[in-house]
């Protein structure tokens, strides 16, 4: 790397920024052990940016993402703002990021480490083993379609509304997202729509099967309607590789098999836009789990899906996959080794901080960096 990459660290609300300090101490062992340095400058979302601006994201920060080579957040929303208006609670601010970023993509890994498999509510022939990547659709359909919005009824009563839409343009670029990863892993990919009652299901069946038969024949193809596959992944979840799905389907599927692995503290993704002319994406990454404002202040909070969601930008943003399969290879030597956090403490395990996990994080990494 010729010049320092920039990274700009949106810590949130809630126990985000004790996680988020965690990959700061990584960032410092990469530089030192690994003369891998980069520039990070730290802005304000959310609730903290309600707090300090009244709005959950400035006009400023918003244009340091965008100016970032790629964005880390930890955590956004608490009960602390749940009674103000719809468009300017914390969660709106990390939606504008994705909106105005234009991150369609999100990938959400659903991966068992072998140290967890008794963590998970399923037998562990189920999940030992199990490596899923959900591909879901970021920035269109239900959650942004017009029209929108509740309405007075002339009869007395209101109507909600949110409109189910998707382009060919919309389908097409985050499919190929899906294949060029699978193209990586295993080479199977499982569209998932809802064909079978809503048209948007049917163009993304008719638009998924066209690209695949133009540029992604040598992948694997299959289609499942979405209630059939939430049942497919608690029921044999190992049969799936790479699941491309809308926005609406994601949001629900990439939770279900985030919890085949035992615990949402552990689960990073991220959220990828169009390659620029120079192969660069805009990006954001994030762990998986929520503010847990209860936890925050405490030293409770586990750090790891954060630092695996940092991990994925070393991959994703900067072609660094030994440093990435390093962090990653730390994680699961943490874990072997019996510490746990809170909340995948499990009997005869090591209860340990959320600095003490980072602590033995570095440790690990020392011994595989030798």
């Amino acid at each position: 790397m010729t010049a320092n990459k920039r990274l700009l660290f949106l810590p949130g609300d809630g126990i985000g920024p004790e996680v988020m300090g965690e990959v700061a101490r990584v960032i410092d062992w990469l530089g030192s052990r690994q003369a891998l340095k980069f520039d990070v400058e730290e802005g304000l979302v959310g609730g903290a940016s309600i707090d300090a601006d009244g709005v959950p994201l400035t006009d400023a920060t918003m244009a340091k993402a965008m100016d970032a080579d790629a964005v880390l957040l930890g955590a956004v929303g608490g009960p602390k703002w749940d009674s103000l208006p719809f468009e300017i609670k914390p969660e709106r601010g990390l939606l504008r990021l994705r909106k105005e970023m234009v991150l369609f993509a999100n990938l959400r890994p659903a991966l068992c480490f072998d140290a967890l498999v008794e963590a998970s509510t399923l037998k562990p022939e189920v999940v030992a083993g199990l490596d899923i990547m959900i591909v879901r659709e970021l920035t269109g359909g239900v959650y942004f379609g017009e029209p929108r919005g509740i309405e007075e009824l002339p009869e007395g009563g209101r109507r909600g509304i949110n409109t189910q839409v998707y382009t060919t343009a919309e389908i097409l670029r985050v499919a190929r997202v899906a294949f060029e990863l699978a193209r990586k892993r295993g080479g199977r990919v499982c569209s998932v729509e809802k064909a079978n009652v809503m048209e948007s299901g049917v163009l993304w069946r008719e638009e998924v099967t066209r690209l695949h038969a133009g540029d992604y024949a040598d992948v694997e193809l299959s289609h499942m309607y979405a209630d059939n596959c939430a049942m497919q992944l608690v029921r044999n979840p190992k049969q799936f590789d790479v699941i491309l799905t809308d926005n609406l389907f994601g949001d629900i599927l990439s939770d279900t098999a985030a919890m085949l692995t035992g615990s949402l503290g552990m689960l990073p993704s991220a959220s990828l836009g169009a390659a620029d002319e120079t192969g660069r994406r805009k990006a954001l990454y994030e762990p998986v789990h929520g503010s847990a404002p209860d936890i925050a202040g405490q030293g409770l909070a586990n750090p790891l899906a954060t630092l695996l969601s940092f991990a994925m930008m070393l991959r994703y943003s900067f072609d660094l996959g030994r440093e990435a399969d390093l962090i990653e290879g730390a994680v699961n030597r943490v874990l072997a080794s019996g510490k746990r956090t809170a909340d995948i403490m499990s009997d005869g395990c090591e209860k340990v901080s959320t600095s003490a996990m980072g602590s033995a994080l570095l440790d690990s990494l020392d011994s595989l960096a030798d």
